[in-house]
């Protein structure tokens, strides 16, 4: 808990060279990591998302690749492929030439620009953390995180994301403008400038030692039950179906969500040096992990509430 407290702290520091404001997108990105799952990032173009994933992966000394999604790209260009490769003799063999997929962070730039197709080639990735190339099936080196983004504005062009893979983010992440203050400060100094400054906090192997502690944080019964009841109010099926909340749903979020919403919870607590989870660890997290889980219906639209306003009125009906 005291290592984990301090790397957060480093964490924030060292990003700050190069990135300023957005500590609480980095905080989230980092519990993700600890999770071992995959964040999407919300966030219109110039708010230094590609600079926070980079940052990141320094700070934690792990190999980052950046993929940009386009409608041309193919599923190829992100797990590799299998080519047959001359000696001069005549003879050929069977040589695999892995792709970016093969990283410890990779960061899927606007991924909803490219087709279904090649958005399903990071399904396998995501899910089963490895690659089938061919007749080769590689696994990926731990820790692997995938951080999707898109902007949530410009929808001309671009390809929504199934809802089978929407499920597979651990979480979905709002990335805002920066303060007046922040952004003068970004303006005068070039802040990405300053990449190179940012040094190691962590590695790979102290990283896999510390997801293995965020899964031993304990979780009361009624804490674990909590999380349980905030997920199935989202079910316009389930008993337990908050009216308010489900008459603007056609879909709600899967068991998926909730053990999301306990493993988030205990690194949560870990990184705040607690060792168990609170009320408040699920609250706090709620909108990150249940924004991209829930299908609004036409009443919704029609009526202009989105996601967050629902999970905000999820809150408001099922407390602790």
């Amino acid at each position: 808990m005291e290592e984990l407290t301090k790397a957060r702290e480093a964490i924030g520091n060292e990003t700050a060279r190069c990135v300023i404001g957005q500590q609480a997108v980095i905080d989230s990105l980092f519990l993700t990591l600890l999770c071992g799952g995959h964040a999407l990032l919300l966030g219109v173009p110039g708010v230094g998302k590609t600079l926070m994933s980079a940052a990141l992966a320094r700070t934690l000394n792990l190999a980052f690749q950046r993929i940009q999604f386009t409608p041309d790209l193919m599923p190829a260009d992100i797990t590799g492929a299998e080519i047959l490769e001359g000696d001069g003799t005549g003879r050929f063999e069977r040589v695999v030439i892995p792709g970016p997929v093969f990283t410890n962070i990779l960061l899927a730039d606007e991924i909803n620009r490219t087709p279904p197709k090649t958005q399903a080639a990071l399904l396998q990735a995501m899910q089963e953390r490895e690659v089938t190339i061919g007749r080769e099936t590689r696994k990926l080196a731990p820790p692997f995180l995938v951080l999707a983004t898109q902007n949530p504005i410009e929808m001309e062009g671009t390809y929504p994301l199934p809802e089978a893979q929407l499920d597979r983010f651990f979480c979905c992440i709002r990335v805002g403008y920066p303060e007046p203050e922040e952004e003068l400060a970004i303006a005068t100094t070039g802040p990405a400038e300053h990449l190179d400054s940012v040094a190691q906090v962590l590695d790979a192997e102290r990283i896999l030692d510390l997801q293995q502690a965020v899964k031993e944080v304990p979780i009361a019964t009624d804490v674990a039950s909590y999380a349980i009841r905030l997920v199935n109010a989202t079910r316009p099926d389930s008993e337990r179906a908050e009216s308010e909340v489900t008459e603007f749903l056609a879909c709600g979020a899967s068991p998926r969500a909730s053990q999301a919403l306990i493993l988030a919870g205990r690194a949560r607590a870990l990184m705040q040096g607690r060792v168990h989870v609170d009320f408040e660890d699920l609250r706090a997290l709620a909108h990150e992990i249940l924004r991209h889980r829930i299908i609004l219906n036409f009443r919704a639209r029609a009526e202009k509430l989105d996601s967050d306003a629902l999970v905000t009125r999820l809150l408001e009906k099922v407390t602790p």
